[in-house]
């Protein structure tokens, strides 16, 4: 690769000295006899011998360069045949991917031609450069690990989307996905591989094979005898799918992993190189060779505390050597194969990187010696050098190639002028840092060394069949699985400690980039990384659907995380000085950065909406509250401009898009932003379309004196207009008079926060519940070896054959989790520790805390982004749901208090006008329906304020028009499980034997009804006259909508199954059809539970809308039974089928639902009093109707076993249950035995079995 100032001409920096002997004394140079001595000490012969002092030229500064270029031309002539065209290859001698003519399908190549992403099916593309004799090489570095076919094709192949490498004649292939070779059939060969893996293609056209290795471990002949002769030659080839991509190194780099005998398709720049390595070589003898004046001598120095120290002949050889040396250090090969290894060696000593300043002083040689466009492209080119060294290195027990390249980065980045230059122009612009920081995941554990450091496996083996989760109340393991697990988990402590070590040096790495001291030469490190975070973060967030030019989840996982540790590091360093202000540990987000335009959120959802309408319409309490005036003309702007922006976007898109990578297919396409350089979305807009004028906040508010404040770029922002001086405020302008005047931190740490917030919700959150699927695989295989186990241990000592076949798939699945558990091990560590728990647990509280100083400022809270309610409920799932049962939330601090917290922020905003997006409000509403499902967080919702609780119930029971009502019902129908007629149980009891896709939905956790919001709900529909009926009616309504909608589609799903064509019911369809029955049992439910609660809103006639709420109700329950309950009717049908997707529909949920509305009603005719007595009756004998016509023709008929229920015994005429089956006998309401009789003699035809013992 040329450097940047190729073609251009540059002057060439000249130290060399002027001959007159005077000059000498004045600059300090020795003299000639000890200067000799040196040159000659420094500069050697090719083979190291010197001659004579009487025979060797005498050596001064004015004949030095031609010295050099002597030494240097030696050998030349023998390295300049090597440069001659190589036998057996055809093509030219730089060997890229044929962009013009050599592909098929789409795909998208970097502008270095050598990187490549797939675009379309099964894209194919091959080399620019063939081979038809000896023994060549080419290795692709494996950057995700889908379907790809690796080899090598002829000019004849043709490809297309569903045929690509190896699947033609005369082309092979290595699919290591599949883990088989391809050449139109297939077989098995190789090893999976995994991303950041190293594939070698080796072919030898003398012996007629084709081999690959992975990461330099040969994998065996693939093919032999390929067809050769005249006209046979063989391109580099590769055909991968969709989303796919790879680097290939045809030798352009120096080979991660040559094979002896084989010649990279393009060869190395020998000439260069010898040069290059003799010109280090002398460089080193300027480390190790010092100089006595005092003594008139030389003298062997320590290289490990070498320092220029101002030495003028010194420093005037090193500049004839840099002479040389620099233009070769633009070229990436010599910076690989000579720069980053001398570096490399210089830490190979050990001891912490400040114990090396050496590289510091070759760093500060490299930018006082060299000209300005050569030391960046070294330095761009090192960067990239060690990131692909990183990125490819593979997983060796110590990671200690890992912890050898973070070293000597952090040993770069320790340079501030290096530092600043590579933060601004290549760490977040041409290549990725983000990858300095990830940790990635062995596919193969025994390469990793795992069973080394794991020797003894372990896996919980205790399950219930219905959970698949650890049983509590089991035995207690025995001795041998104690010993196993202590092991394990000794074995886990061991790699833990050994991941720490790269863990510590990520975040080290961090620690420099995030210092705000380096104030020299420019602006300190800090501001320049939170301008390219930003950009950062507006790419991620802009291109969420371009998967080119996103990083990869697993890669924000572990940023995530160091950022933190470099976040608190800073921040309570910072509360360290400044005792006013806040530790870490109550961190939180003030609510001016969401509205006084300093920070930019790009295109992202606020709570109120588009931010240029929530200008317009709050521009009063913006000046009111926060002093923050908007200028009528820019509020012009703003409107101007939002009409423009469907037209503006587009056609920023397309400028943004133009490829300046090249295109195989010549089209418009996103570059791969991974790979190289990012396509970032378009220019900031937010603080561009609105001029914020602020006013003085201490000054009252009777006369308004605006302060003008530069509406900037990100790129154009100064440390002043982050961090403010002089009454500026910078980041924190605009401070409501909620908001405390209190010192939080530094400014700048606040912006970093605020983008921790934003990293996890644009990819974190969904990784984390990815990973969760290898501890879901343990569970599925530790649950069959315990079926296997179990068979074995029952079957017949006669059946040997099946007895061997049990111990074949024990071995199988003993061997799997082995596997499995070691790799688990490995992602607990790096990814469900326990500390990384604690930093998800931290960044909940962070929001929680933004969130609620954000609602302290009335109206102004809809200035906040959307995705800060979106973290705080998913970072509380993720908590719950996927760091469990290796770590327990209960565990950590203040987990009670937090819960109830996050409580208080659900039961609020879920019904919260300010809030206007439909999916926020979806979101929030179906959280805190999880949130009602489980014990531990009811009871926190129970523990918020009464204020609160009664609020969040009086929203519940809004009408359900307008809003997600199915959401609302299901929270109510939370609080009334457990409660009901006949609705104790966990799943339907004809559900019983069939095993849950997922115990740990809500929907299959036990009851846990919450009388205290029962207890609220029954107040609020007693005495708000207008809020029952209202209520009431939206239910009837949608319990009419959705048993009309259920029994129509039932309809269509009853002709398809009676034609006599076979015919596939959609299951779509059949989901639908499930949904609308779930809804309605659900608002039946509902009903009985507003029954049972308020009885007196149907049956108190004082009330002018219970009679027709009691017709209503009365019509509604007819139709239900009336469809249900009928003899041979449409519901039996479709029931008998047992179509899958149907599996709720059954006649037991919706008839005890029907039953226990008619019951609450019959018994609540016996306690209102005499008033009213024969309306009473008339109702009573209108339940006493439903029950006896429906009852015994729906459940009689359908004899569904009830898994929850009291025992009838036969030919016993019982009472009623009591308070403990009973809801409203625990109230205190009384059944007299002749309606317990007459209700017996209804239910009486029910046969009920043994097994129908508790669900009533």
């Amino acid at each position: 690769m040329t450097s940047r100032g190729a073609g251009t001409a540059f002057s060439r920096k000249n130290y060399r000295l002027s001959t007159e002997p005077e000059k000498s004394k004045v600059t300090g140079i020795v003299n000639s006899r000890l200067l000799n001595d040196y040159l000659h000490r420094v500069f050697t012969s090719a083979d190291g011998n010197q001659p004579a002092a009487a025979y060797r030229k005498h050596l001064t500064f004015q004949n030095l360069q031609e010295h050099l270029d002597r030494l240097l031309a030696e050998e030349n002539g023998s390295e300049e045949s090597r440069d001659q065209e190589a036998e057996g290859r055809l093509g030219p001698s730089t060997v890229v991917l044929d962009h013009t003519s050599g592909f098929e399908g789409l795909l998208l190549v970097d502008d270095d031609l050598l990187e490549v992403i797939g675009h379309s099916n099964f894209g194919s593309i091959r080399a620019t450069t063939c081979v038809y004799k000896g023994k060549w090489i080419y290795e692709v570095l494996i950057s995700s690990q889908g379907l790809m076919q690796i080899g090598w094709c002829t000019l004849n192949c043709r490809f297309n989307q569903e045929e690509g490498v190896g699947d033609t004649p005369d082309s092979y292939a290595y699919d290591g996905n599949r883990v088989r070779k391809w050449n139109v059939t297939t077989t098995n060969y190789g090893k999976s591989w995994a991303a950041g893996d190293i594939v070698s293609c080796l072919i030898d056209l003398d012996e007629g094979t084709i081999a690959f290795c992975l990461n330099g471990i040969s994998l065996g002949t693939a093919f032999d005898n390929i067809t050769r002769g005249a006209g046979m030659a063989y391109f580099p080839a590769i055909s991968l799918s969709f989303k796919e991509s790879v680097a290939f190194n045809f030798g352009s780099r120096p080979l991660r992993y040559p094979v002896e005998g084989y010649r990279p398709l393009q060869d190395p720049p020998v000439a260069d190189l010898v040069k290059a390595r003799k010109l280090l070589g002398y460089l080193k003898n300027v480390i190790h060779v010092g100089i006595d004046v005092t003594e008139g001598k030389l003298v062997e120095k320590d290289t490990s505390m070498w320092q220029l120290q101002g030495e003028p002949t010194v420093l005037i050889t090193l500049a004839h050597i840099f002479n040389y040396f620099s233009p070769l250090m633009c070229k990436v090969y010599l910076v690989e194969d000579v720069l980053m290894t001398f570096l490399l060696s210089i830490l190979e000593r050990g001891g912490a990187v400040e114990a090396h300043p050496l590289i510091q002083q070759l760093l500060d040689l490299m930018w006082l010696l060299m000209e300005e466009y050569e030391v960046h492209e070294c330095l761009k080119q090192l960067l990239m050098s060690l990131l692909r060294a990183y990125r490819f290195s593979p997983i060796i027990p110590d990671l200690g190639l890992q912890i050898h390249y973070l070293r000597l980065t952090i040993a770069v980045l320790k340079h501030e002028k290096s530092r600043k230059y590579l933060l601004s122009n290549v760490l977040f612009d041409v290549l990725r840092s983000v990858v300095f920081f990830y940790i990635k995941s062995p596919l193969r554990v025994e390469e990793a060394g795992l069973q080394e450091l794991i020797p003894t496996t372990w896996w919980p083996n205790r399950f219930t069949k219905e959970q698949g989760k650890e049983s509590k109340d089991v035995k207690e393991e025995s001795a041998e699985e104690r010993l196993r697990r202590r092991a394990y988990e000794r074995g886990c402590q061991r790699l833990k400690k050994r991941i720490e070590v790269v863990e510590g040096l990520q975040v080290q790495i961090l620690k420099l980039l995030l210092n705000n001291k380096d104030r020299g030469g420019g602006e300190a490190s800090r501001y320049i990384f939170l301008n390219k975070f930003r950009k950062f973060l507006q790419e991620n967030a802009s291109n969420r659907g371009n998967l080119t030019v996103l990083c990869p989840p697993e890669y924000m996982v572990c940023f995530l995380h160091r950022l933190i540790a470099a976040l608190r590091f800073f921040w309570d360093g910072h509360k360290a000085k400044t005792p006013a202000a806040l530790s870490s540990e109550e961190a939180y987000v003030p609510p001016q950065l969401f509205y006084n335009g300093k920070v930019d959120y790009f295109d992202l959802q606020r709570l109120g909406g588009l931010l240029s309408h929530l200008k317009k319409t709050l521009k009063d309490d913006l000046a009111a509250k926060a002093n923050v005036l908007i200028d009528p003309a820019e509020l012009q702007a703003v409107t101007m401009d939002d009409l423009d922006e469907d037209e503006e976007s587009a056609t920023s898109a397309a400028q943004s898009q133009r490829p300046s990578a090249a295109l195989a297919i010549g089209g418009a396409l996103a570059r791969p932003g991974w790979l190289s350089s990012p396509t970032l979305g378009r220019a900031n807009r937010f603080l561009s379309t609105a001029a914020v004028s602020l006013m003085n906040p201490r000054r009252p508010l009777g006369s308004l004196e605006k302060i003008k404040v530069r509406t900037l770029s990100v790129e154009q922002r100064t440390e002043e207009d982050i961090e403010g001086s002089h009454g500026n405020e910078g980041l924190l302008l605009g401070r409501p008079p909620e908001e405390p005047d209190q010192p939080i931190t530094e400014n700048s740490l606040l912006e970093v926060l605020d983008g921790i917030v934003m990293m996890y919700n644009l990819s974190v959150h969904q990784q984390l519940g990815k990973m969760v699927g290898v501890s879901d695989d343990v569970n599925e295989y530790a649950m069959a070896l315990k079926d296997t186990e179990e068979k074995i241990s029952r079957c017949p000592k006669r059946r040997r054959d099946i007895h061997e076949e049990l111990l074949k798939s024990q071995k199988v699945f003993s061997e799997k989790l082995n596997h499995l558990s070691r790799r688990l091990a490995w992602i607990n560590v790096t990814i469900y520790s326990k500390e990384k728990m604690q930093d998800i647990y931290w960044l909940l509280r962070v929001c929680i805390r933004t969130i609620e100083h954000g609602d302290r400022t009335g109206s102004l809270f809809a200035f906040m982004p959307e995705f800060y309610l979106s973290v705080a409920m998913n970072s509380y799932s993720a908590l719950k749901n996927y760091f469990s049962p290796v770590n327990s939330m209960e565990e950590l601090p203040g987990y009670e208090e937090t819960l109830m917290r996050l409580a208080a922020i659900l039961a609020k905003h879920f019904a919260d006008s300010r809030i206007v997006g439909t999916d926020i409000r979806d979101s929030l509403m179906q959280a805190l329906a999880s949130y009602v499902c489980y014990p531990h967080s009811l009871r926190a919702v129970e523990r918020i304020s009464e204020e609160q609780r009664i609020s969040m119930m009086k929203n519940l029971l809004a009408p359900y028009e307008q809003r997600p009502w199915a959401q609302t019902n299901w929270i109510l129908v939370r609080l009334w499980r457990g409660c009901g007629f006949g609705y104790r149980y966990t799943r339907l009891p004809h559900l019983l034997k069939t095993k849950p896709e997922d115990a740990s939905l809500p929907s299959l956790q036990k009851p846990c009804p919450s009388t205290l919001l029962q207890r609220h709900m029954a107040d609020l529909l007693r005495s708000d006259r207008d809020l029952a009926p209202s209520f009431l009616n939206s239910v009837l309504n949608q319990l009419n909508w959705a048993f009309s909608e259920f029994i129509g589609m039932i309809q269509e799903i009853q002709q398809a199954a009676e034609r006599l064509e076979r015919n596939f019911v959609d299951s779509r369809q059949l989901k639908v059809c499930a949904t609308c029955f779930d809804l309605s049992v659900s608002l039946l439910r509902v009903l009985e539970m507003t029954v049972t609660l308020a009885p007196e809103i149907f049956l108190d006639w004082n009330r002018p809308s219970s009679e027709l709420l009691l017709r209503r109700l009365a019509q509604l329950l007819n139709q239900v039974l009336n469809r249900v309950t009928a003899e041979r009717n449409l519901f039996d049908r479709v029931v008998s089928l047992r179509l899958p997707g149907l599996d709720s529909v059954d006649h037991y949920p919706i008839l005890v639902a029907v039953t226990g509305i008619l019951v609450r009603l019959l018994v609540d005719t016996d306690v209102q009093g005499l008033q009213g007595v024969l309306r009473r009756q008339k109702a009573s004998r209108l339940c006493l109707f439903y029950l006896k016509s429906h009852w015994s023709c729906g459940l009689v008929k359908s004899r569904q076993p009830v898994s929850q229920g009291f025992m009838l015994p036969s030919g016993t005429v019982p009472s009623l249950p009591t308070a403990s089956f009973m809801p409203w006998a625990a109230a205190g309401c009384v059944v007299s035995n002749q309606r317990c009789h007459i209700l017996w003699c209804v239910v009486g035809k029910w046969q009920v079995s043994d097994q129908s013992s508790r669900a009533l």
